[in-house]
């Protein structure tokens, strides 16, 4: 018997969020993950909602599993993420909403969130994730690699102006009007952006062209590639090296460890810097012609690259690529939306937490790995 394609209302209906999330569904762990996690800041939560009179804001928690969301499904805007929390029970029941509840106005949602990322909740986060006891075991304390990638600052070249005014600007009509670059030398040193002062001109490598941008740093433990810290720099030639430093003596203890790194770190002055913070350098040799015809200097030694552990970081330190991949296309912060070092830093770390949390569901129930 065919069915009827009339839609029937009903008086009264029933709905249980917990009953339409099937059981397996990763983000039910990742949910557990990111709860445990949030109970443990509490206090440093609590500190940034002083007691007064007033309308409750929107609870962080939710706040923050909704910021997890945009990263998740990479959402671009606050209003496309509300638009889906209105009619997505999967969201509703992720981020803490019941069916009757109406979703935020997309401007109290930005409003609040500038509250998070204003301070270090998002690095905190980060650290209690990794600081539950079933995520706990799957780190590595004595192997880790270290990267650096630009993140695209949101500003256009053409708010690059002179520090001192002295642009010689065209006459065009409106905000958007011609900018001559034609003979005009422009730096960091000399200029800056009107619309993001901390983003830096840069280029990646020879042939690129120089953009507006910011450097994202991560230091990735090898055993199962999960990001244990990161940030953001300003973008310069020698960011990578010394915010690499940063994050190592970040870490926790202070037992040798080893380094993995590309050629960008091959760095007399960073390996005679990493040794003596009782890190034994696994860096790629660098070892390109220059162009007098000699093979350039390398400051790692045969008895680094003697040992079979050497090689095996070299394979292992390339995963950390995949951090940068699913921060960029998936969770979409190849060009960052966001102003000021400080929020960017923020926006960028809450994106290594979803990270690890993305992957987190097949890892704990994988065997588990020695290395």
């Amino acid at each position: 018997m065919r069915g009827s394609d009339v839609r029937s209302g009903s008086l009264f209906s029933y709905v249980d969020l917990e009953g339409r999330v099937r059981p397996d569904h990763p983000l039910r762990v990742i949910r557990e993950i990111a709860n445990a996690a949030l109970a443990s800041l509490d206090g440093d939560l609590e500190a940034l909602y002083p007691r007064r009179l007033g309308r409750p804001s929107i609870p962080p928690e939710r706040l923050l599993r909704a910021m997890l969301l945009q990263a998740f499904y990479g959402i671009r805007s606050e209003r496309q993420l509300m638009e889906r929390m209105e009619f997505d029970l999967l969201f509703r029941w992720f981020a803490g909403l019941g069916v009757d509840d109406p979703a935020w106005d997309h401007s109290s949602f930005t409003t609040n969130r500038d509250r998070l990322l204003g301070d270090e909740i998002a690095a905190k986060f980060l650290q209690a994730v990794l600081a539950q006891p079933q995520v706990k075991r799957l780190l590595s304390t004595d192997h880790f690699s270290v990267d650096g990638a630009l993140i695209e600052a949101w500003a256009s070249i053409k708010s690059f102006r002179r520090k001192d005014g002295g642009d010689n600007d065209s006459s065009g009509p409106g905000r958007n009007a011609e900018r001559n670059f034609h003979k005009e030398k422009r730096s960091n040193e000399t200029h800056e952006s009107t619309t993001d002062p901390d983003a830096r001109l840069h280029r990646k490598s020879d042939g690129q062209p120089a953009r507006l941008c910011y450097m994202g740093h991560a230091l990735m433990e090898n055993r199962h590639g999960l990001a244990v810290d990161g940030g953001i720099s300003l973008a310069t030639g020698t960011a990578e090296r010394e915010t690499g430093l940063q994050l190592v003596d970040r870490r926790p203890g202070r037992r040798r460890i080893t380094l993995g790194a590309d050629k960008a770190y091959d760095v007399r002055q960073f390996i005679t810097d990493l040794r003596s913070r009782k890190v034994t350098p696994h860096i790629a040799v660098d070892g390109h012609v220059r162009i007098s015809g000699k093979p350039r200097a390398t400051a790692i030694d045969r008895r680094t690259t003697r040992h079979r552990g050497y090689s095996v970081s070299q394979r292992c330190r390339k995963r950390i690529e995949e951090v940068f991949g699913w921060i960029k296309a998936s969770a979409g912060l190849a060009r960052i939306k966001f102003r000021g070092r400080a929020r960017v830093d923020a926006a960028f770390t809450l994106g290594l937490a979803a990270y690890n949390l993305i992957r987190l569901p097949k890892l704990l129930t994988a065997p588990a790995q020695a290395f």
